[in-house]
């Protein structure tokens, strides 16, 4: 059984208390595209997707950013 994401975890409580703009400043240091891809299913499986616009941007493009194959962030 997969152990679950606790990263994905803590910004779906800062999404739910209200905290976007740290909700977003969570996304943008993201540790993976994984964790990304992750957090988007998430809320997709909670219906939140529709529900914030601007997490939504910040989602597509820390994911774009994280996955592109030149752009690496150290360990």
């Amino acid at each position: 059984m997969a152990r679950p994401n606790e990263w994905v975890k803590k910004v779906l409580a800062l999404l739910q208390a209200g905290n976007t703009t740290a909700a977003i400043a969570q996304i943008k240091v993201a540790p993976s595209a994984k964790d990304v891809r992750a957090l988007q299913s998430a809320l997709e499986a909670g219906n939140l997707s529709t529900r914030w616009r601007d997490v939504n941007e910040a989602l597509q493009n820390s994911f774009d950013a994280l996955s592109a194959p030149r752009l690496h962030r150290s360990p």
